[in-house]
């Protein structure tokens, strides 16, 4: 097995802002990232998309109308034409570059929305030497794997959604098979606390991910009570719209860095 990526080094539970605190500040804006900073966490999970000329931004859905009031997609759009846009934070919209450099101690789980921004992320990855404080993450599985064949396994990622229906059925029957995990640079693996009504986090599925070498995170968890529930249960970390909120709860359990 190759080098390890250090992305998950140091205590736990890990504290992840979804795009920045979205409940909290406009999402994955820079005043969302200098509120994750000025809370004290160390990681923040975003998504991307690349402009037509190849310009990786942070942008969650496909067009920029809810955020932007604009419909075009990201994709459609140059970025001299979509750097003249502001967000609802009233900021021009936060290239993943700026993000990655402008911020050099902050640790970035990275949701690669479709298959025109695999080339420019991994590209962003080597010009910023960022590589070591990112985890890549896709529902989907296929484009998680081509990111893991360009980057190999010194960069961290999570699991697709097809590895992640096979980890819940390994917690089920006692056996795991099909899971990809650190050998290729899979960390953790990035899951609702249920699915269409069927709890996802439960004690088997726990115990299977660990036995694969595998942190669990589950998203999104806003009710102080259960992340309480959820931490006692005894998963590795969490990933909240309300950062603020999170951050209480583990300080109030005691030390938490």
């Amino acid at each position: 097995m190759g080098p390890v990526s250090s992305y998950l080094d140091g205590p736990g539970p890990v504290a992840l802002a979804h795009r920045g605190g979205a409940g909290e500040v406009p999402e994955n804006s820079r005043t969302a990232v200098e509120h994750t900073v000025a809370l004290g966490l160390r990681y923040l999970e975003t998504d991307v998309r690349a402009t037509a000329d190849g310009v990786v931004v942070l942008s969650h859905d496909e067009t920029l109308e809810r955020v932007a009031g604009v419909g075009s997609a990201v994709g459609e759009l140059t970025w001299a034409e979509v750097s003249r846009l502001r967000d609802t934070a009233g900021e021009p919209l936060l290239r993943l570059e700026e993000l990655l450099g402008d911020y050099p101690d902050l640790r970035v789980n990275i949701d690669a929305k479709d298959d025109a921004v695999v080339g420019p992320l991994v590209e962003v990855l080597g010009r910023t030497g960022a590589a070591d404080r990112v985890c890549l993450a896709s529902f989907d599985d296929a484009r998680l794997e081509r990111l893991r064949a360009l980057t190999g396994p010194a960069v961290a990622s999570s699991l697709g959604r097809r590895a992640v229906v096979r980890l819940i059925a390994g917690g089920a029957l006692g056996v795991v098979r099909g899971v990809p995990g650190p050998e290729v640079g899979v960390v953790c693996v990035q899951v609702p606390v249920r699915h269409r009504g069927v709890p996802v986090v439960t004690a088997p599925f726990l115990r299977a991910a660990h036995r694969r070498g595998l942190a669990v995170h589950v998203w999104t968890v806003d009710e102080p009570a259960e992340m309480t529930r959820l931490l006692d249960l005894g998963v590795d970390g969490l990933v909240s719209d309300r950062p603020r909120v999170l951050r209480d709860v583990l300080t109030a359990r005691g030390p938490w860095h």
